[in-house]
């Protein structure tokens, strides 16, 4: 899973330090291993069961771990005093964030696959099974095999940071949950919710899953392991999906019914693939077997298909760029020069791309952004950009309208450049016109202070000509950002030869606090992204003086993969934008 939305979040005592002052405060061993696994037993009948990959700042779940869990699970069930066992993180930050798919590039069949997820399904059966009440207290991410451990449990409790998301984004992957996940999450929240999160692989907030079913309390931080505890001491529920609506129960709770809803599902899924990925189809075949002919047919379809999964080259790439994502996440600049910290930003233009640049900085950055303009309604319309899309987690409840007010209150505006003169950066979202973009340089360069950066978001305009006439030129540098801004992870940090190693590593961690991968790229035509998307709009375009109707050409696109066609992409981005990116 792409970790896109996963930040670290402030806390005033971590999970490290409640472990180092229970174990002060209990007289009772604690049961060491050298391993990832501690068990710490307590005078009210409950087991501290925590989780601790050593040297990883993220817990993952590996296949070695499995002689390790069973010799826990061994020493729980010859224990008969103890009652309940909470499953927790040792890491501040996190849960589980999953099952380590490195070790799936070990696998030479699908046998070999489908047997990994056989032993994950096994583990988590028997905690499923175990005597005493096993309770997952998460806060931080709990995805992937993260989630599936916990729906081992018998009961599930979480905390209300905003870190705190559980999901099963394996679908991502080009893979499928293979722990238990297509079996148990159903089980749990009812059919259709849990295959439309299994096919998006979209994760819930905590809110949300309390709303969903999946946990069973959302809590402060602080009081996390208390009420986990007093989960543990309580009998193990009997449990049913809930149905909200009639038509709900006829899907799901009867055989035509299921018939119907499966046949959808694959429509559905089928129109958006278009068949490119073997996944989503997997996924819906094994539920179904699941809920047709059991728990047992289910696993062992889940196991098979997981197995099968692995080996296509669909989910060889998907995990290939899963690494390429995480390298380039740990982009720093220019390596041995230290980011200054921006705590002021400035954005030219109110515009769509203003607007989400703003969005972005306040939201995920934390930091005050001060928005330029010559008309106040473009102000006004960048304002409502973060508006918009804020209100709406207020309305699904996946943040209070405190936080909201909060983080608009970081947003200011100005049609001149009063208040520019202590931002340390300015991010320009003006028109594609190298002499505008020349003179918000020489305007910043006036207004702002020596060391303010000019950050062009130009999708075409070479950097070079941007900073042709600047006084300060080793502060001007490109960084373009991908439309909608909220939404595309990438953007590119584009230094021209005359721009500062200072300034090159400063716009790196910058893009990096606003929650985007960043990539530095050479000041050359179109940059990285545009200079690749050239040669396919040419060839389309080669297509059309041939003669073949454009329907055909992007409808042919579509089906091979592409979200949209080469001319209707034309067409959205602008052919003036385009003549910029063609070589010349």
């Amino acid at each position: 899973q792409a970790e896109d939305g996963i930040r670290d979040q402030p806390r005033s005592r971590g999970l490290g330090d409640v472990y180092k002052r229970q174990e002060q405060e209990m007289t009772n061993e604690v049961q060491p291993t050298s391993g990832a696994f501690t068990l710490t037993k307590q005078d009210n009948g409950v087991a501290i069961l925590s989780m601790d990959v050593p040297g990883e700042s993220m817990n993952t779940l590996k296949a070695e771990f499995g002689d390790e869990i069973s010799a826990m699970l061994d020493d729980i069930e010859r224990d008969s005093s103890i009652k309940g066992v909470v499953l927790t993180s040792g890491k501040p930050t996190s849960f589980v964030a999953g099952a380590d798919i490195s070790m799936l590039a070990e696998c030479k069949t699908a046998e070999d696959a489908t047997t990994i997820a056989a032993g994950g399904q096994a583990i988590f059966d028997r905690i499923e099974n175990m005597k005493a009440t096993f309770v997952a207290a998460i806060h931080g991410p709990a995805l992937g095999g993260g989630l599936e451990l916990a729906l081992a449990c018998h009961y599930r409790v979480c905390t209300d940071s905003p870190s705190t998301q559980v999901g099963l984004p394996e679908v991502q992957l080009g893979l499928l949950p293979g722990s238990g996940g297509t079996q148990r999450l159903p089980r749990l929240i009812g059919v259709q919710q849990a295959m439309k999160m299994m096919l998006t692989g979209s994760p819930a907030r905590a809110k949300q899953a309390k709303k969903y079913g999946i946990v069973d309390d959302v809590v402060p931080h602080s009081v996390l392991l208390k009420v986990a505890e007093q989960f543990a001491l309580k009998r193990k529920p009997e449990r049913e999906a809930p149905q909200k609506s009639v038509m709900d129960k006829m899907l799901e709770k009867t055989g035509p019914g299921r018939n119907m809803m499966f046949k959808k599902a694959r429509e559905a899924t089928f129109a958006k693939t278009k068949g490119n990925y073997p996944a989503p189809g997997y996924i819906i075949d094994v539920i179904e077997t699941g809920m047709n002919e059991g728990m047992k047919a289910g696993l062992k379809a889940e196991a098979e298909a997981f197995g099968k999964l692995v080996m296509t080259s669909e989910s060889f790439q998907l995990r290939q760029i899963f690494f390429a994502t995480t390298e380039m996440k740990k982009e720093n600049g220019v390596e041995g020069v230290k980011p200054e910290k921006m705590k002021k930003v400035g954005v030219l233009g109110g515009g769509l791309m203003g607007g989400g640049i703003a969005y972005v900085t306040s939201t995920k950055a934390g930091v005050p952004v001060r928005i330029k303009d010559v008309r106040a309604e473009g102000i006004a319309n960048a304002m409502k950009y973060s508006y918009d899309i804020l209100n709406k987690k207020v309305k699904k409840r996946f943040m209070r309208n405190s936080e909201m007010q909060k983080q608009l209150a970081l947003l200011t505006g100005t049609l001149d450049y009063s208040g520019y003169q202590d931002v340390d950066i300015v991010v320009e979202a003006v028109f594609e016109d190298l002499d505008l973009k020349q003179k918000m340089v020489a305007d910043i360069e006036e207004n702002c202070k020596e060391s303010t950066i000019f950050a062009s978001n130009t999708s075409s305009i070479p950097i070079t000509q941007i900073a042709a006439e600047a006084a300060r030129p080793e502060n001007v540098i490109g960084l373009h950002y991908f439309s909608p801004v909220d939404k595309m992870p990438l953007a590119e940090v584009i230094a021209h030869d005359k721009t500062s190693d200072q300034v090159i590593s400063s716009t790196v961690e910058f893009a990096k606090k606003q929650g985007k991968t960043p990539v530095v790229v050479k000041d050359g035509a179109g940059f990285y992204v545009n200079r690749i998307l050239a040669p396919y709009m040419n060839e389309a375009a080669n297509l059309i003086l041939d003669g073949e109707p454009i329907e055909h050409i992007d409808k042919s696109l579509v089906k091979f993969g592409f979200p949209v066609g080469p001319v209707k992409l034309l067409d959205e981005v602008g052919i003036d934008c385009l003549l910029y990116t063609s070589p010349s």
